[in-house]
Formats: C-alpha cells, structure tokens, sequence
C-alpha cells in the first residue's frame, strides 16, 4: 500500500523550524521528498557571492505559514522523531510552494516513493526558469539521503514561469534555437521536450548555447 494511503492528519496553526521542518500542536514534521538548505549554509549566487540561503529558507517557510492551518498528511515514516508527512495551505501542497519559492529542492529518493517525482519537478522547472532563491546561482550539493540510483526525470514547465521569462528555447535537428514571443514559430513550440528552456532574456539564452530564430 502507498505511503500515503489512509494516512493519519494532522491539522493546525504552524509555526517553520526550517525550510523544510514546521511543528503543530507539539508535533514536529520533516516535509517528504524535498530538501532545503541547513540553517547554517551559504549559498553563491550568479556572480559568485556567498549568502544565508539557509536562514532566508526558514524566512521563506515562515512566511508562507504565518497564522496559517495547514493539514499534514502522516506518511508513515520517522526523520530523527519528527513525523515525515506532507502538508496542505489553502489546499496546495506546501512543498511545491517551497520548490517554486526557491527555498527547496526535489530529493527524488522519497519523492518518487510518496508519488510526487512529477509535482515537484515540475515545480523545480518554475523555480529555474525564474532563477528563485537557491536556483539564482550554482546549487550546493543535496543532502545524501536524497541520492538516488537512477537519474531524475526531468520535467519542463509547459508555460512562462512569469510575463518576463516567456522566450522558448528549442531544441530540434536545427539545434539549439530560441524562439521571441510574436515570432512565426513562437506557438508551435510546446515545451514538452525535456531539453527546452524558458529564458528570461535573449542574452541569457545566448549565453546558454542558443541562437536566434530567423522568423
């Protein structure tokens, strides 16, 4: 039976430990399938500069919660005895929330086990396409607990990830071709092969490899 088949709730105000840890009524819950940066830990963003991307993951969580009743889903598993589960705001998973936000990653490990692989990389694609958070510069390794044997599936967001970002990346027999919004070609792009990037600007898509569409 699934992880999260007939599972117990757990349902109130909550307050964030951490990027990826809250507590309810006493109860401390570890968030399933996601990993976010130590309280502890530095990131660098696209120009090489270090910064508290773990405390500004718990100001994110805590943001998101504040005053808020979440209902979390017992997954069945333990995490150093805090309960692994999955919470719900306003009907919307909140690691997804998390993911988009910048403050987490997908660690496909459980992920994959509590049937949400695709959610959250589909949310990771957001993240990316609008450089949030931690995905603004060069990524710090996962967590161990989070590897896994086979590669993750990647997934692509199927539409801008905001107003901005909205130049498709392509990839076809011609290579590596990004497409402007108004261009012929623009709309029969569909974003559905995994190598296709949104781009939020054609500098940037020329500096990751593609080049202009003649039309």
């Amino acid at each position: 039976m699934p992880l999260w088949a007939a599972a117990p709730e757990i349902t109130g105000q909550a307050r964030a430990i951490d990027g990826d840890t809250l507590e309810i009524a006493g109860i401390r819950i570890r968030l399933g399938g996601i990993d976010a940066p130590e309280r502890s830990e530095t990131c660098k963003d696209a120009l090489g500069r270090a910064w508290r991307c773990g405390d500004w993951a718990t100001e994110q969580a805590r943001k998101l919660i504040s005053g808020q009743v979440l209902t979390c889903l017992d997954l069945g598993q333990r995490s150093f005895e805090r309960v692994v589960g999955r919470c719900y705001l306003n009907g919307r998973d909140l690691a997804v929330l998390l993911i988009e936000s910048g403050a987490a990653r997908p660690c496909l490990r459980f992920a994959r086990v509590q049937g949400q692989e695709y959610a959250y990389l589909r949310a990771e694609a957001v993240a990316r396409g609008a450089r949030a958070g931690i995905y603004g510069g060069p990524l710090n390794s996962l967590a161990g607990f989070c590897e896994t044997a086979s590669p993750p599936r990647e997934v692509v967001a199927l539409s801008a990830p905001s107003p901005d970002c909205a130049i498709k990346g392509n990839v076809s027999t011609n290579g590596r071709i990004f497409h402007m919004p108004g261009q012929r070609d623009y709309d029969r792009v569909t974003m559905r092969n995994p190598e296709t990037r949104w781009f939020c600007s054609e500098a940037e898509a020329r500096a990751a490899g593609w080049r202009a569409a003649l039309r």
